[in-house]
């Protein structure tokens, strides 16, 4: 398994943007499919975005598209979530996550960062 420890979360209002960063650790990082979770308050966690291993296949969730852009970086073991034009039902706890395929079952979770968009 690999370790991964979120960063760049916050308070932003409305219309704004956040950069969340997640470092994971382990030498078989670049192997790995990477993605975002979140989990808003009395809702389940939802997928929001992943990546292949090698960058080329992306996929996001339908209320992200066009506003969010996740990119990977494999020689720093990084994988990074660009949140632009932030609306306040984006607000919940957002999980990176690490596993194979389409990523429909994480093997590794981070602890996750919270995320607070005001109106």
């Amino acid at each position: 398994q690999v370790q991964l420890v979120e960063s760049g979360g916050g308070l932003v209002q409305a219309g704004g943007s956040l950069r969340l960063s997640c470092a994971a650790s382990g030498r078989t990082f670049i192997t790995y499919t990477m993605g975002w979770f979140r989990q808003a308050p009395g809702k389940e966690r939802e997928f929001v975005a992943r990546i292949s291993w090698s960058g080329g296949s992306i996929q996001y969730a339908d209320s992200v598209r066009g506003r969010f852009t996740i990119s990977k970086d494999n020689a720093k073991n990084m994988v990074n979530l660009q949140m632009n034009s932030l609306k306040p039902e984006d607000t919940a706890v957002y999980y990176c996550a690490a596993g194979s395929g389409t990523l429909n079952r994480p093997t590794s979770w981070g602890q996750g960062t919270q995320v607070t968009v005001s109106s």
